[in-house]
Order: structure tokens, then sequence, then C-alpha cells
């Protein structure tokens, strides 16, 4: 739902200002505003509530996280009857339930759509942040919540001659309404999760399919199908255990992560567990559920990619196209999961290029030239990814205690205590900032807002000022990068370690104990007077 600012901002002053209106910000506005009593709103750039999925209505797109998670838990009502239609809920679905938590939620009325935050500054003398906006408004915040979003700084590289392109460039993360592509030539630049997504649901409508594949991914099925009626069951019966029994899991998806590894059984077993999780669908499933160790050791790794190697060999028709699908890396980045990802490649209108042997090497009037030849195109589709986690608090121009930029504290990468708060940087909390938990977000979302409000809550009761010690915060660090040193993601290119940026350090961003062990260490925390943390 569009929306537009016609709001005074400039002079406004808050108890609590949230910066971003996906499934963190919606959630951390409904609890200092409805539940807390505090004089809060929300801010972001877009024209409704929805935050990834506001932006994100390319073809195709939908969670890849089971619906049964990727839902809140706070409003039991909704949590209990709300009707979700498929396994893996469509754009336009998730939409839809964000806007009706927001409606049922009076939050709408308390946001301002089409405002982005240029600037952030805190005054020592006030206690309070400056919030300067894109239109040059000045908001003053006693504490600012910032759920800016993992995935929602998007990232489209600039290839030479765009100008004498006749065609369109789409950014895959900015889909304008009501474009249409039937019977056009297609190119798709990227294969990571919205680049399969995009890609497998194309070839019926198009002319041409061109995919412009960089990288190879391992892609098992999705396994796409109505919302589980068991799960429903469950649910409805006792929602809040199924919420403590998700958040009790690693990764928080719906399952729980295997305990043997891949090396142990013999090859048999090993087969028929992978053949079972491959009908059942879900990359997260398929790469946690299944053995301990698969992101782990090269050895358990290689019995998954073997595996996942035999599929595409068998699936797909010509050797040549098979073999340029098939992955030279670990399966240890994103695990991505697409139906019938690897039958598009037997479609006579589907055409792989290898961008990475033949680079693209700039637009010409009617395509792309790639390696030397012109491929001839309507459109140019940009699923180039995202500048994941550090992204969209970088746009912001930070400015903590003392002058400190966030530009610079984050130089040479991430520095934050618990994915919550930045040392130098007093009353400013993020929702799943880096070196949070590597799981799936909204019920993670909600278990962190609870959090960081226990401590504004705290903080309230005295002189209002919450802090990080330095210490604290490269204790954490040191911990989170020691547990990414221990896995294969550390060794993979993805934006899980930032490589897919360039220029970007290549560094962890993640806390890897799974979500049962942060939570447990979250609670030590708090019950020894939030240690690291310094609350007056």
């Amino acid at each position: 739902m569009a929306g537009t600012n016609s709001k005074k901002l400039d002079g406004l002053e808050l108890e609590v200002a949230v910066i971003g209106s996906g499934v963190g910000g919606l959630y951390a506005l409904h609890r200092v505003l409805n539940e807390m009593g505090m004089n809060a709103q929300g801010f972001d750039d877009a024209g409704g509530v929805g935050g990834t999925w506001y932006w994100n209505r390319y073809p195709g797109c939908r969670v890849d996280t089971e619906s049964t998670v990727y839902t809140y838990s706070f409003d039991l009502d909704m949590f209990q009857n709300w009707e979700w239609s498929e396994r893996y809920a469509k754009q336009p679905e998730v939409l839809s339930y964000l806007n009706a938590v927001a409606d049922k939620h009076n939050l709408k009325e308390n946001i301002n759509f089409n405002t982005r935050i240029a600037k952030m500054e805190w005054s020592e003398g006030e206690g309070r942040w400056a919030l300067t906006t894109n239109a040059g408004d000045v908001i003053k915040a006693k504490y600012v919540i910032e759920a800016v979003g993992l995935l929602s700084s998007s990232y489209a590289p600039d290839f030479p001659d765009r100008e004498k392109f006749k065609g369109d460039v789409l950014v895959a993360s900015k889909w304008p309404e009501n474009y249409g592509l039937s019977g056009k030539r297609v190119a798709v630049v990227g294969t990571g999760s919205t680049g399969i997504q995009v890609i497998t649901e194309l070839p019926p409508q198009v002319g041409e399919l061109h995919v412009m594949q960089r990288t190879p991914q391992w892609v098992v099925p999705l396994g796409l199908g109505p919302f589980p009626s068991e799960i429903r069951a469950k649910i409805k019966k006792d929602p809040v255990a199924f919420r403590d029994w998700n958040l009790n899991t690693g990764a928080v998806f719906g399952f729980q992560e295997a305990t043997v590894s891949a090396t142990e059984v013999s090859e048999e077993e090993r087969q028929r567990v992978y053949q079972n999780a491959w009908e059942e669908g879900n990359g997260f499933a398929f790469m946690l559920k299944t053995f301990s160790d698969i992101p782990v050791t090269k050895e358990a790794n290689k019995t998954a990619t073997d595996f996942i190697k035999a599929k595409i060999d068998t699936i797909v028709k010509d050797p040549e196209i098979a073999e340029r699908l098939t992955p030279d890396q670990y399966y240890a980045r994103r695990p991505l999961a697409a139906d019938g990802y690897y039958e598009t490649y037997n479609r006579d209108n589907v055409f792989l290029h290898d961008v990475k042997a033949n680079p693209i090497e700039g637009y010409t009037e009617n395509g792309l030239m790639v390696g030397g030849e012109e491929v001839k195109v309507d459109v140019v589709i940009m699923a180039t990814g995202f500048d994941a986690m550090t992204g969209n608090y970088l746009k912001i121009e930070t400015v903590g205690r003392d002058g400190a930029r966030l530009q610079d504290e984050w130089a040479d990468g991430p520095h934050a205590y618990a994915g919550m708060s930045i040392a130098k940087f007093p009353n400013l909390l993020m929702v799943f900032g880096p070196f949070s938990p590597f799981t799936s977000q909204p019920l993670v979302h909600e278990w962190q807002v609870n959090f960081l409000t226990g401590m504004i809550q705290m903080a309230e009761k005295g002189n209002g000022l919450i802090e990080t010690s330095k210490q604290a915060q490269e204790g954490w660090v040191a911990v989170c990068q020691e547990g990414m040193a221990g896995t294969l993601f550390q060794v993979t290119d993805s934006w899980i370690n930032g490589s897919n940026i360039p220029g970007k350090p290549r560094t962890s961003m993640w806390y890897m104990g799974g979500m049962g062990a942060y939570m447990q260490e979250m609670n030590e925390i708090k019950s020894d007077n939030y240690r690291g943390f310094s609350i007056s």
C-alpha cells in the first residue's frame, strides 16, 4: 500500500525513532509504541510497509524459508489463524500479511513513508540523536532503533555504454509495477537467490532467456506446495511451544539440525538421506538437516556436492551445459533452492553464457557484448545481489560520540556487540545487525527487539543512556570470527563474508553458534547486569 509523507517533521522530538518498516521495524515500532507507550515514529524511504517485500516484486519472488516460521508470534491470534496458502509464500502474500499486521496494530499512521534518513548525529549535551532527512528536516530522538534490513541494499554493477542500449535495464530488487516481459528477449545477470527465482519463472512467458552466469551454484529443489496441515495444527494448538521450539534450534528454519556426520554413515545411508532431502526440498534443510558437518569439513561437503552433481548430470540433457552449471567451489554459500532450476536449461529458448570466461564488456544498441559477441536482448535484468548486512547502515552518515564516524569505525569490516549495538554510538540499537546469529529472521527479530527494548526500559528508570564497551564488542567479534573460521563459509566467496561487493572488506559478520546458544549467552549477559553494556 503506497503512502505519502505530509507530516511536518522539522523540529519533531521523539523518544524513539525506528528506521525501517520491514519485518524487524514493524515489530520494533509496535513494541515501543503500543506495548511500552513511548513517543515513537517510524521512517522509511519506501511508499509503504514491507521492507524487502515492498521493493522485491520481480517475477518468481517468494520466501525460501518456510511460511511456518516466516511470521510473527507476538500477536498469537494472527499467528494461529493467518491462513498462509503455500509452504513458501509468494511476495504478494508476504506483503499482504505485513500490511495486515500494520493495519491491525495502527502502525502506518506512525510511519513517515517516502522519508529517507540521510544523516544521524549524536549530541552529547542533549543526550539525543539528530536525524536529518533527505528533505533536510531534522528530528530529535532519545533512542534510535535501526531495522534497515539484511538484504535490502541492492548491488548492480555498471557496464559500459549503458546510454547506447535501446532496451530496458531493470534491477530485480526495484522492480517496476505492471512491467510485462511476454515474448521479449531477456538477459538475467546473476545466479544467486534472486537470479534462480527469476530464471525458473520466466522461460514460459519470454521469447528468449539468456542467463549470464559468472559463478555456478549448487541448487536443490524448494519443495513447493500447500501450507503443511500438520504444522498448521501444531501452531493452532500451542503457538508459544511452536515458537519456542523453533527458537531453540540452530538456524530457526523449522527443523532440528542433524547431529550425525556425513562421514560416519555408509554410502547407502548417505544416498538415502540426501535423496529424501532432495524430494522434501529446502536449501537450508539439505545443508543442515541431513548431516552436521557439511558446512564444516571438506570431506562431508564433497559427499553433498557429489550428490547434487549427479543430479545435474542426470537432469541436464546437454553434457556441456551440465558441466558449465557445475560449481568448482564448496557448497558453502547461502543455500539455494528452486523447483525445476536445472530442468530450465533443457528448454529451447534458454541460453547459458559463461561470463567469467567471456565477460560482459558493455552494452550495444541492441543488447550486450559478451566475450566479443553481441547477444541481442530487449531487457536486461540485474539480479546481482545485495551489499548484505552492512550496506544500509553505511548509506546513512552516522556520527557518534566524539565525532566517531560509522564509515570509519567499519572501514575494515563491521564491529558490533551481539548484533545490537556499537561502541561509541550511545542509544543506537540495531535489529539483526552485524554479528547476529546466522538464522532465518522474523522470530529472531522479535527476540532481539524484546531484548533491546528491555534495555530501553531499564535505561528509562535511570538517566536514559545505553552504551557498549569497546572491550565487550571486540570480544564478541573475536568469538564470531573464530566461529566463522571453523566453517567453509569463510573460504567460499559470497555475501555471507562480503566478498561479492568490490572493495568491501572480506570478514565474518555472523554469530555461528546457533540461535539456541545465542539466547543462552544473551540471557546470561542480561542476568549479569547486562554485561558489556552500560545502562544508566
